[in-house]
């Protein structure tokens, strides 16, 4: 009997052994990754993987589609591009003012865009992110179609300087671990439980008596704070805020590397970001139409990777056997 027991706890260990050693060597690699890739190619991809995960918040434990989380990725580039270079602020505080006002504004097109379902929700949010878009087009503060240039990087906390690349990389690093951090805290609390369960069954879950609008507007509110974070580090890391942070493709861009990773999944998202940016990466300089490739590739995903790629592992009976289906 005791033999059984034993033999049982090592059974339910060993599949978190093999997650803690997966994640080991995703932060060795991450941590190492200066030394092997250009610096400034692996802090864009920890942006997007950042602004995916955000996403992911949303759509898939919340189970709504935004067209519109361009709005809080550029606006929150535009306010910390602002902050950091007219104001002269230093570059964490110039963050948390694009996190703030990226959060306000997800209050404020939240606040209309819950009151619909399905479609017509994303159909108001992909309005209301036009509409921002166009205010971004005439306002003074964003030079129009110039877009804020030359943004400096500043000094962290006053000592360390971010003009160094490995520098900002690490800076980056360290800001897409709390993310990452935060969101997984989301999703496994109880706050997170009651979005799944609002996801599934909507209908039940109001039955039981909880507030589905208000968490469907807290959660909203979150997504586009986080998403904020990935926008305001993409505006040091190039230095500039432009229309194209803020523009519908942008929100399509995002929903095509959650798709292509896996939704509902922690991961996922991350896997779909490296995809999607690498192949703009290397298919920059070819005379291939990098849209037209990266259709194709979500084409393919989709027909034979219908939960993603993570999320068919996850389903696969090797991500069963070592416990990923459970725990993702």
């Amino acid at each position: 009997m005791t033999l059984t027991l034993e033999l049982e706890k090592q059974k339910d260990r060993s599949p978190v052994i093999v997650q803690t050693v997966f994640l080991g060597a995703g932060l060795v690699f991450l941590l190492l990754g200066p030394l092997f890739f250009y610096p400034v190619f692996l802090m864009k991809l920890l942006c997007f993987a950042l602004f995916a995960c955000a996403f992911n918040l949303l759509l898939g434990y919340t189970g709504l589609l935004s067209f519109g989380h361009a709005a809080f990725f550029g606006g929150a580039a535009y306010f910390t591009a602002h902050a950091v270079k007219e104001w002269g602020l230093p570059p964490e505080l110039g963050l948390l003012v694009g996190v703030v006002g990226a959060a306000l504004l997800g209050a404020v097109i939240g606040f209309f865009a819950i009151r619909r379902q399905g479609i017509y929700f994303a159909m108001i949010t992909l309005a209301l992110a036009q509409m921002f878009y166009f205010f971004c087009l005439q306002a003074e503060f964003t030079h129009g179609e110039d877009g804020i240039q030359s943004v400096p990087r500043g000094h962290l906390f006053g000592s360390i300087d971010l003009s160094q690349s490995t520098n900002m990389y690490y800076f980056v690093l360290a800001v897409f671990i709390i993310g990452i951090g935060v969101i997984w805290r989301i999703i496994n609390s109880p706050f997170g439980m009651i979005l799944k369960s609002i996801r599934e069954n909507e209908t039940r879950a109001i039955s039981l008596g909880y507030s589905v609008r208000n968490y469907k507007l807290a959660a909203f509110v979150m997504s586009a704070a986080l998403t904020g974070l990935a926008g305001g580090l993409k505006s040091l890391v190039f230095q500039f805020a432009t229309l194209t942070d803020v523009g519908w493709q942008m929100s399509g861009e995002v929903i095509l590397m959650t798709l292509l990773g896996g939704i509902g999944t922690l991961i996922g998202p991350l896997f779909g970001a490296g995809l999607v940016v690498t192949l703009q990466n290397y298919l920059a300089t070819s005379e291939f139409p990098v849209t037209i490739f990266t259709g194709v590739v979500f084409m393919v995903c989709v027909l034979v990777f219908r939960r993603g790629i993570v999320g068919e592992f996850y389903s696969s009976r090797l991500g069963r056997r070592l416990g990923f289906e459970h725990r993702h």
